[in-house]
């Protein structure tokens, strides 16, 4: 089924309200409030159905006072529908729809003049033409206008048939779903509803999606799109979602719901901007930022100036986070006053100089993602992730890829999505020199010097001891890479440097893993070792961790059975006494007193058996 969004927008009593009711039978004011004061105070939505066409309405107040609530709804929308009461014509929030839905990038409108049976057709002719003529001062595709009466059902039809020419949405789609909740509540038996518009991708029953400033997952119990169960929500679908384990009180309008995984959350965003005629906007001033069907207050500091500009770059901090994309459209408000729509650039706040931050905004705005990648790259030294690039540039996981492959001077990480500047090769190159270098017998494996290069991925890892290997400065045995000019028995050599050291910590010898590291051996190598050298009975293991040589052990053993002679019990008081060692040595050299058949454990102390 083919799915579009038409919001309406207006001055306030031009007729948008009754004529969605005529259009589709739908009563928009539902509250109580509304029905007594006679206006839409918050959105309403409803649909219209034609064989496989499906259209969603998005009725919006047109109060000034409820701009922000006309806001929530304008983002989702496909196309919008401007009423325009003939007899009154373009009044003050006819021109702020206008503009804000022009902020927000729609360029799909149509026209529709109410109360046509007010006026006679001379007056109706005068307002279409007016109408026009004020909407070229826009960059609108006009589809059509049209003038009607709630009373004159014909004319209803005829604007009926007309919206069913319209084409489906025009949405792009991303690589993941995004969803801004414009309600929520709680129906019982049921548990957590949300509603709001499908963004990015479909979303399936039974699916799992990610709530970003709760950093909870939860399931899709159920899906109702314009109150009919169903399987998925598509695109531009206006859909129910009923959360598992989620309290309503949990959410509010303006929360996002996506997939896990895509979506960091930050407290800063860069945007380009650009005011409506004659409003400015101030550096270092609070603005209201509306964003989807979210209001945030934030504070605003421009790029290029440290008192007014009417266009340019900004930066927006906030005292929450932000989960945005590349691309999103903003509005910024100041009271009752729209100033200026903008366009996110950077959602991601790196760790970059001004003059850096500058040029990558330019390479943004431009669209030009290549250059983008070039600048974000020599920030990120250490890597850049390609998963990031659904939140940086709105791009797939392929389209990233195929960027990355395609950039020169960088090596791309396929399976781990991660590109890095090709020059930091030197960089790890020089560390696993130095670890050769310093320990001639160094034995590592791929993994084992990822364990020192952590932000290095095994590929890229592996391109330097290609190199290293080609350059003949390693040598590979099996999966380990040792020293080439070494030509002695590694592992015979391995066994006595990791005996000797044992033997010289005496009581209190290193655990296996930090021996491993300041040797620069590979950690199953030096299990293997230490498994050899206990097989030969040159080294005890105690404990899982804990392994003394042989010598150091017999002599431990001599003197705590001295100590039980001269005291007549041997604890952990007058052990320490004698042998102040830590609490762990001493307990594990006492326990294995108790492998000795003469000695007896009272207690906590160790005695010898009576004869």
């Amino acid at each position: 089924m083919s799915n579009i969004i038409i919001g309406t927008a207006g001055h306030i009593d031009h007729g948008k309200t009754s004529l969605i009711k005529a259009l589709n039978g739908y009563e928009g004011d539902e509250t109580k409030e509304e029905k007594q004061r006679g206006i839409t105070i918050d959105l309403s939505f409803s649909n219209l159905k034609k064989a496989q066409q499906n259209i969603a309405f998005i009725d919006v107040p047109g109060h000034e006072k409820l701009v922000k609530n006309m806001i929530a709804g304008a983002f989702s929308f496909d196309c919008v529908m401007l009423v325009v009461a003939a007899t009154e014509g373009i009044m003050p929030q006819t021109v702020e729809h206008i503009e804000i839905i022009n902020l927000l990038g729609i360029k799909e409108i149509v026209v529709v003049l109410t109360k046509k049976d007010l006026v006679s057709k001379e007056q109706l002719e005068l307002q279409k033409e007016t109408i026009e003529k004020f909407l070229k001062e826009f960059e609108f595709d006009i589809k059509f206008i049209c003038c009607v009466s709630i009373y004159e059902e014909k004319s209803i039809e005829n604007l009926k048939d007309k919206l069913f020419t319209l084409k489906s949405s025009s949405k792009p789609q991303e690589n993941f779903f995004r969803y801004y909740v414009d309600r929520v509540f709680s129906v019982k038996g049921i548990g957590t509803v949300v509603t709001g518009t499908v963004l990015g991708n479909q979303i399936s029953l039974d699916e799992k999606v990610f709530i970003p400033h709760l950093q909870k997952e939860t399931k899709i119990k159920n899906i109702q799109v314009h109150n009919q169960n169903a399987l998925e929500a598509n695109i531009s679908n206006r859909a129910a979602l009923n959360l598992q384990n989620i309290k309503a009180t949990e959410l509010q309008r303006g929360d996002l719901i996506s997939k896990k995984g895509f979506l960091r959350g930050f407290d800063t965003l860069d945007i380009s901007f650009k005011c409506l005629k004659g409003k400015e906007l101030h550096h270092n001033r609070v603005y209201s930022l509306f964003i989807g069907s979210k209001k945030v207050e934030v504070k605003v500091l421009l790029f290029d100036s440290t008192t007014t500009l009417e266009e340019g770059f900004a930066t927006i901090k906030a005292k929450e986070e932000f989960f945005c994309i590349y691309k999103e459209k903003i509005i910024l408000r100041e009271a009752n006053d729209t100033i200026a729509g903008g366009i996110i650039l950077n959602s991601v706040n790196d760790p970059m100089k001004k003059s850096q931050k500058k040029l990558l905004l330019n390479a943004l705005y431009e669209k030009n993602i290549k250059e983008a990648y070039n600048i974000l790259l020599q920030a990120h030294k250490k890597g850049l992730g390609l998963i990031s690039s659904a939140q940086r540039f709105a791009l797939s996981h392929d389209e990233a890829i195929n960027f990355g492959k395609n950039l020169e001077e960088v090596f791309c990480d396929e399976k781990e999505l991660v590109i890095y500047p090709i020059f930091t090769k030197e960089y790890i190159k020089e560390q696993i020199k130095q670890i050769y270098t310093k320990n001639s017998y160094a034995l590592l494996s791929n993994a084992a010097i990822k364990l020192r290069i952590k932000w290095a991925s095994t590929a890229f890892i592996q391109t330097v001891l290609d190199e290293l290997e080609k350059e003949n400065f390693l040598i590979k045995d099996k999966n380990l890479y040792r020293n080439a000019n070494i030509k002695e028995d590694f592992a015979k050599n391995l066994e006595d440097i990791i005996s000797k050291r044992l033997e010289e910590e005496d009581l209190a010898p290193t655990a296996p893993y930090n021996i491993y590291d300041d040797l620069d051996i590979d950690r199953k190598l030096g299990d293997n070792i230490l498994k050899s050298l206990c097989s030969k009975k040159q080294v005890i293991r105690l404990q899982h961790n804990l392994f003394i040589h042989a010598n150091s052990l017999s002599k431990v053993v001599k003197q705590m059975k001295e100590i039980i002679k001269e005291d007549g019990y041997i604890d952990i008081n007058n052990f320490k006494d004698k042998y102040p060692l830590s609490r762990k040595y001493l307990i594990t050299y006492l326990d294995y007193l108790d492998n000795f058949s003469q000695i007896k454990k009272i207690d906590n102390k160790r005695v010898f058996l009576k004869e």
